[in-house]
């Protein structure tokens, strides 16, 4: 048994297998732990839109979150506005005072509602973290600092200290949240499903990348280097065809929600498959097998910094600038879009389209500065054959 070990561990598959393992552990460790690192400390980077068609109350509220709250508050004119701004995710919340605000905060019966508007295409914990600022909110403007600001503000602008003070009282006790959800996700199964896909495709990408390069290594040089790239590139789509047209349909048999309609999620799966193919395949054309460590960084990478779970903006810099050069971003984005509904994902088809291309030459070039190693008739008459 002794012997048997020791001849083992004289492979060298054995040791590139033991480290690979080790070092996709340090890789996931340190990535992780410092990608993710103070992401509650990061809050204040989430967009915030502040609406109100109140010239009273509601005008004066407004002023006081704009000014107090720690998130990057913007004041919009118009809730359609706002809605486009969270239709294309530059804000993650709107908070809206509606023209009838101050009148149903001095209804003793009816109360005046804060309403809020959530976009849940969206990383999967958004709505959550929102949730958490329209409590916030709504409690803040109950309270009696909130009514005690209104009160000024109002008696600035004109209005009798005493009527004032009664409308900031009457504010801080009626007040209630009325949330709205823009592209409504009703299943957490449906939360995930852009992030389960990206990993698949990758991890599918990346070993199949693996088990190609085997392939070509098996052949030889009985067949020459071009011939052998256009096969596995022939192959390649083929694969991207087949695998995302069953991934696709699982989908929708499994019931989950397409707001662009099946052939538009499937041919853009298809392109986000074709992408990662001839990325994870340049790795190793280039640098041959050590390029697998390459593609277990990438995936790595591409999980904390696509915003799969929490928005990029609360990523630390460089995991949030180093994304914006990664497939896995614009794919996220592209399958959020078109799965829950969102804007355009015409600009997120572009880039990956730019990468493949880009991936696509460099496997040509490094094809091309290989050196072909020459074989007799025979075996080439015999490699025919076969």
């Amino acid at each position: 048994m002794a012997q048997a070990i020791m001849t083992f561990l004289k492979r060298p598959t054995t040791i590139a297998g033991f480290a690979v393992a080790l070092v996709m552990q340090i890789i996931f460790s340190v990535l992780w732990m410092t990608g993710y690192d103070g992401i509650g400390g990061r809050a204040n980077e989430l967009g915030i839109a502040v609406v109100s068609d109140d010239r009273k109350a509601g005008d004066a509220v407004a002023e006081q979150l704009v000014s107090t709250l720690p998130f990057q508050m913007k004041r919009v004119n118009s809730i359609d506005e706002a809605k486009n701004m969270l239709d294309e995710r530059n804000v993650h919340l709107i908070v809206y005072f509606p023209a009838d605000f101050t009148a149903k905060a001095a209804d003793a019966k009816e109360g005046a509602a804060i309403q809020y508007w959530i976009n849940e295409s969206n990383p999967v914990n958004v709505k959550g973290i929102m949730s958490g600022v329209i409590s916030q909110i709504t409690q803040s403007v109950n309270s009696q600092t909130t009514a005690t600001g209104i009160s000024s503000v109002l008696s600035a602008q004109g209005m009798d200290k005493t009527a004032a003070n009664a409308a900031a009282g009457q504010l801080s006790t009626r007040v209630h949240a009325e949330t709205n959800s823009m592209h409504a996700v009703p299943n957490f199964k449906d939360q995930m499903v852009p992030m389960m896909i990206v990993l698949a495709s990758w991890v599918g990408a990346m070993i199949m990348a693996q088990n190609f390069n085997a392939s070509s290594m098996a052949i030889g040089a009985s067949v020459g280097k071009w011939k052998k790239f256009g096969a596995q590139l022939v192959v390649t789509i083929v694969a991207g065809l087949v695998i995302s047209l069953v991934s696709a349909s699982l989908l929708a048999a499994l019931g989950d929600k397409m707001e662009s309609g099946f052939l538009a999620f499937w041919l853009f799966e298809l392109l986000m498959l074709l992408t990662f193919m001839l990325t994870a395949q340049m790795f190793i054309y280039v640098l041959g097998m050590a390029g697998m460590l390459l593609n277990v960084l990438f995936m790595s990478l591409q999980l904390v910094s696509s915003g799969t779970t929490v928005p990029r903006e609360l990523l630390p810099p460089f995991f949030h600038d180093i994304g914006t050069f990664l497939p896995a971003t614009y794919s996220i984005q592209g399958i959020m879009n078109l799965l829950f509904g969102g804007p355009s994902s015409s600009q997120d088809v572009l880039i990956l389209v730019m990468m493949a291309a880009a991936a696509l030459i460099i496997s040509i070039a490094a094809v091309g500065l290989r050196k072909s190693r020459s074989v007799s008739p025979a075996v080439a008459a015999e490699a025919v054959q076969r």
